[in-house]
């Protein structure tokens, strides 16, 4: 079953404001088909934008990952800022 044939009232009606984080690039990553799906569906009932906490658009050394990966940090400063909006 996809995504688009679940019932939207089932899992989207309490949304109003969502953070999306992973480990992929910001741009072409999975995230932006998560925040599109969920733009599609819930628009008109989003009280901030969708955070997206997720790794640099470079490419980096291994000895570099943890610079790379969102942490704690960056999670908690996105919730913030999605709570101030």
């Amino acid at each position: 079953m996809s995504v688009g044939d679940v019932p939207e009232e089932d899992y989207m009606s309490p949304l109003s404001e969502a953070e999306i984080s992973h480990e992929a690039p910001m741009t072409g990553g999975f995230g932006d088909e998560i925040s599109a799906s969920i733009l599609e569906r819930c628009f008109l009932r989003l009280e901030a934008l969708i955070a997206r906490i997720c790794g640099l658009d470079t490419p980096f050394p291994l000895v570099f990952e943890p610079f790379y990966l969102p942490t704690k940090n960056k999670i908690l400063d996105a919730i913030k800022s999605t709570v101030k909006y």
